[in-house]
């Protein structure tokens, strides 16, 4: 809706609007007319033009803006959705906490969000759908910048004189809080850029420094001019601010800048990627040679010129803002309430609008400190004396992921700065929690490397599957590549082929100290004989190992069954609890990952399928023959269902939960996708799981019902993998093409001729379409599979620890068997609905009488 402006006031402001011209844009697109949408160029101020949508592009219109759901669009939206939160609640939780209890949130919405309460929230009650946006800034998708001096500009002329260089200019400001001391407490600070009639907001100096590298998190976002008034009438002071003039380019996936700033008379060569190696990888081919600068802008004003006192002026420049500037800083005074002093604000109820500030909200995260400052019998700093006596505090409580991981790169800065190269991470939790991404996250950001554990099985200990076995592990070998990693050694790691069960080769590492870092993974990182090695210890919990077990429960609720998650964790994850969770206890940093494979956005790809037979240089052709990769990979599905699963007889992929075995480990595999045109939108998450894991699933009661067998050849460049499936029941083969980006994969189906050839099916619902219906089991698979998929689920019950008489699918189940579970089933589902009928009829009768014999009183 931004591009719907009037004129220059504030965005937020509903006057400034043109909601005639956006009702006359959706009524053209739902009559099937082409339309043109207006473009507002918020440096100029002004509309610059036309853009011209074709009402057929997609058949589906997204309105998107401060005001979409006023009471002048809504009759013409089908879906409404409302989403609160975000940075929007932390900014309220920020000045709660800078200001204390002696304000309601009532007030505080109206100083900082004047124009919320009256014109916005109430039009969000009107939604069909509620999000509540919990997230706030995160280092997972992090900004890796390398700054350095620009002695020369005309040097680095030519990458600026392209047609699609940009100039920008930015007025930066810092607000100091009400309650502040003299001193240059940065992270307390509330950072302003202003861009033309646009205000970004920043909380606090959220930066990492690593080696030359500033990496900041993506934590900006637009607030209107009325905040930054309110800010200022509450008692917030600017206490720097300064002119930013930048001149950019893009260099493949960089960004490299030229950026003056005025206070300091000093132009900067700021080169910006979202992957460390790349950039550094860049700066190197490009010749940059000059001294990297990890200080912000505001650190080299505030060593220049001192911290402002408090009853002093802002350190303004005289060319930074004109007269019209300030005007525009000078913000219209916001809705004033008269103020209801509160206790605490989280005791109050508040709507769904506007979330409590939490206590987990508060901007301030714990530092990291030693448990034992005695440093006399220790040793000299960076000894090995010094090293074993040193221990971290742990921290006081558990974090999600996007402060965990933020918490672990402070944490492994605090040792390197502390106690020396080199420190040692370990990174430990349950299959499927995230600990995996997140040991890579970190070492992205950190600069080092990662070692599995998986790397140091032994090939005579997991032959039958069980790598979540301790005794599986090469300790001996573990400990030495340890022992000579922390005395500065070069040191041989084993490469583990889990689709061979043996070790194919062994590869060097070695710890520079230009790194000093390196970081362990796996199941048992954090157990008592590998922990006492280790510096610093973090344990992850959640993920898609706590998906698994709410999807078993919700399982045994649907066939009337409810267990409890103990009972569910006790037999999925038998290890865990026994052998692995205890150890996680111990731990520095305790992180819960509250991830959701099937709800989040974050891993979804896009999928065209198709049948139609494409030539191997066809392939070759459209994908980057510089980053071009094949593989070839052998899997099996198995599809394991709870009997008395209501599926009107038929077999449900959503249903039922999907093993891979694939290269000598099983893998549980999540695609619950949304079909959308020819497109199939799935989360891709495959985690590895234990055979024990498997067998578990069997003894609570799954059948396989159906299994896939196929062969893939896989062909890839970075962002395109095309994937050739030959289906054993299938007479030919099916073509996939999956990437994030949706035009890339449409784009690639287009080039080979795919248009008008595809298919949204599942392989199971091809495979059992195929089939004659006599042909077919009870359990809806081919009969001649019936064996080999028998086979199978001996053979994983055998090796997963249970015996065929332990679980119910170790016998084959004929089909009245299966027709009296699922009367069974009914039986308690009808019996269930009784009881509540029951209950509710009561109540109703309760009420009746109990209305009768007060019409009787008053009579």
């Amino acid at each position: 809706m931004e591009n719907y402006r009037g004129g220059t006031d504030e965005g937020t402001d509903l006057d400034s609007i043109d909601f005639d011209a956006l009702i006359r844009n959706l009524e053209d697109l739902t009559e099937g007319k082409d339309t043109k949408i207006p473009v507002f160029d918020f440096h100029q101020k002004k509309r610059v033009g036309s853009k011209a949508i074709k009402s057929a592009m997609s058949g589906v219109v997204i309105v998107d803006g401060t005001y979409a759901l006023h009471a002048k669009l809504r009759s013409l939206l089908d879906i409404r959705v409302a989403v609160v939160g975000g940075v929007h609640f932390s900014l309220l939780s920020k000045v709660r906490y800078d200001i204390g209890d002696s304000c309601s949130l009532d007030y505080l919405i109206d100083s900082i969000f004047p124009l919320f309460r009256k014109h916005i929230e109430p039009d969000l009650h009107h939604a069909q759908i509620r999000i509540n946006n919990s997230f706030v800034s995160s280092f997972r998708e992090a900004i890796y910048k390398l700054k350095c001096r620009s002695e020369s500009p005309d040097g680095q002329s030519t990458f600026f004189l392209k047609d699609e260089a940009q100039t920008d200019n930015f007025i930066e400001m810092y607000l100091r809080p009400p309650s502040a001391n003299e001193e240059a407490r940065i992270n307390d600070w509330i950072k302003v850029r202003q861009s033309g009639i646009r205000y970004y907001l920043s909380l606090g100096d959220q930066r990492i420094v690593d080696k030359n590298f500033i990496i900041r998190p993506k934590a900006e976002f637009e607030v209107g001019r009325m905040t930054l008034g309110g800010l200022l009438a509450l008692g917030y002071n600017v206490v720097v601010s300064y002119k930013r003039a930048s001149t950019s380019v893009n260099i493949g996936s960089l960004s490299l800048s030229l950026e003056t700033i005025d206070t300091l008379g000093e132009t900067f060569l700021v080169l910006r990627g979202t992957d460390r190696k790349t950039v550094g990888a860049e700066a190197l081919r490009m010749g940059i040679t000059g001294q990297w600068l990890t200080k912000s802008y505001l650190e080299m004003i505030l060593e220049r010129k001192g911290v402002p006192r408090l009853n002093t002026p802002p350190l303004v420049s005289a060319t930074s803002v004109s007269h019209n500037q300030e005007k525009d800083i000078a913000a219209p005074k916001p809705i004033r309430t008269t103020p209801n002093l509160v206790s605490r604000l989280e005791d109050l109820a508040q709507p769904w609008t506007r979330s409590p500030t939490k206590s987990k909200m508060e901007p301030v995260l714990p530092t990291w400190h030693f448990a034992s400052s005695d440093r006399s019998h220790g040793g000299l700093v960076g000894s090995s004396a010094f090293r074993d006596t040193m221990k971290l505090a742990p921290m006081p409580d558990s974090y999600d992921l996007d402060r965990g991981l933020l918490l672990a790169v402070q944490g492994i800065q605090f040792l390197l700065e502390n106690k020396s190269v080199p420190v040692i991470v370990g990174i430990g939790g349950p299959s499927g929690s995230g600990k995996t991404s997140l040991a890579h996250k970190t070492a992205n950001i950190v600069g080092c490397e990662v070692v599995s554990l998986e790397s140091y099985f032994k090939p005579e200990q997991v032959k039958d599957f069980k790598y979540d076995d301790f005794n599986s592990l090469d300790l001996p070998l573990l400990s030495k590549n340890i022992g000579d990693i922390k005395h500065g050694r070069k040191t041989k790691i084993p490469v583990f082929n889990l689709e061979t069960g043996s070790r194919s080769c062994f590869k060097e590492l070695e710890i520079s100290e230009d790194c000093g870092v390196i970081i362990f993974e796996g199941v048992y990182a954090l157990h008592p004989e590998i922990r006492k090695s280790l510096d610093l210890w973090i344990a992850v919990v959640g993920g898609v190992h706590s998906h698994l077990i709410s999807r078993v429960q919700r399982d045994k609720s649907r066939v009337g069954c409810f267990m409890s998650q103990n009972e569910i964790m006790m037999t999925v994850f038998p290890i865990f609890q026994q052998h692995i969770e205890p150890h996680l206890v111990h731990a520095h940093l305790k992180i819960r990952n509250d991830f959701d494979p099937v709800l989040s956005p974050e891993s979804s790809l896009f999928v065209l399928k198709s049948n139609k037979q494409v030539a191997y240089q066809d392939i070759l052709n459209i994908l980057d023959s510089a980053k071009f990769c094949s593989s070839v990979q052998n899997f099996i599905d198995i599809y394991l269902r709870l009997p008395g699963t209501p599926a009107n007889g038929h077999i449900a992929e959503s249903d039922c939960v999907r093993v891979r075995i694939c290269e000598g480990r099983f893998a549980l595999l999540i695609r619950e996708p949304i079909r959308e045109g020819n497109f199939i939108i799935q989360p891709k998450v495959d985690f590895d799981i234990s055979i024990s894991t498997v067998s578990g699933l069997l003894n609570l009661g799954y059948q396989a019902v159906a299994y896939i067998e196929a062969s893939a050849l896989i062909y890839q460049d970075g962002k395109i993998l095309i994937e050739v499936d030959h289906l054993q029941d299938a007479p030919s083969p099916y073509l996939q093409i999956k990437g994030v980006n949706k035009e890339a994969v449409a784009a690639a189906g287009s080039a080979l001729k795919l248009d008008g050839s595809y298919t949204t099916k599942s392989y199971l619902q091809i495979i059992l379409e195929r089939l004659p219906l006599v042909e077919r089991s009870y359990s809806g698979i081919h009969t001649h599979q019936a064996a080999r998929l028998q086979e199978l689920v001996e053979s994983i019950q055998s090796q997963g620890g249970s015996t065929p008489s332990e679980s119910s699918q170790s016998r084959e189940v004929s089909p009245m068997d299966g027709i009296i579970e699922d009367m069974q089933c009914r039986i308690r589902r009808l019996e269930r609905w009784h009881t509540i009928n029951t209950v509710l009829w009561t109540f109703l009768m309760s009420a009746l009488i109990g209305y009768s014999l007060y019409q009787r009183k008053r009579q």
